[in-house]
């Protein structure tokens, strides 16, 4: 059986929107929070770490090669489809999700309420058990933007497997 590791990182400002109803999307969850992300796409950092590590494990390079924020199709774009996309990547080449685990850092909102459902929606959408996922979230204690309120980061490690490989002998 072979086996591959990839890690992730995406981080993104973000900025409040006065007087209008906004939401942060983390994990495909959109959270009810004055602050949204500024990106070229829809701002979910999670997936975007997600895809980074997953485009890791198969040594494919990173989510702006595959998916670059100066292509205008990506404009606004639901993060969900690119991760779609990234798995597609993955099944080709006949590799499988083993586990994932995810770190967000965050001070605002706090997440421990939608943990569940970013753990249900995001395991959903990867076709794993709950139990093969793990999203946690902490805070940077006020150092830097991060810790000012003023950005998300997201850190992820996700591992493939396959079995009967046409690399083994």
């Amino acid at each position: 059986m072979n086996f591959r590791v990839g890690f992730g990182y995406d981080s993104h400002r973000l900025v409040e929107r006065e007087g209008e109803q906004t939401f942060l999307t983390l994990a495909n969850t959109p959270l009810p929070f004055h602050k949204t992300a500024i990106a070229h796409s829809d701002g979910d950092a999670v997936i975007h770490a997600l895809c980074d590590a997953l485009l890791g494990a198969l040594a494919l390079k990173d989510i702006g090669t595959h998916f670059p924020d100066t292509d205008t199709q990506y404009k606004d774009i639901d993060s969900k489809i690119l991760l779609s996309k990234t798995l597609e990547m993955i099944t080709e080449r006949s590799w499988k999700i083993n586990n994932v685990d995810i770190t967000i850092i965050l001070e605002q909102p706090k997440l421990s309420p939608y943990i569940d459902a970013m753990t249900e929606k995001l395991a959903n959408i990867l076709s794993i058990e709950k139990d093969a996922l793990s999203i946690k979230a902490k805070t940077n204690e006020k150092i830097d933007a991060v810790g000012q309120g003023d950005a998300v980061a997201v850190y992820a490690i996700a591992s493939l497997i396959r079995e009967n490989s046409p690399y083994e002998k």
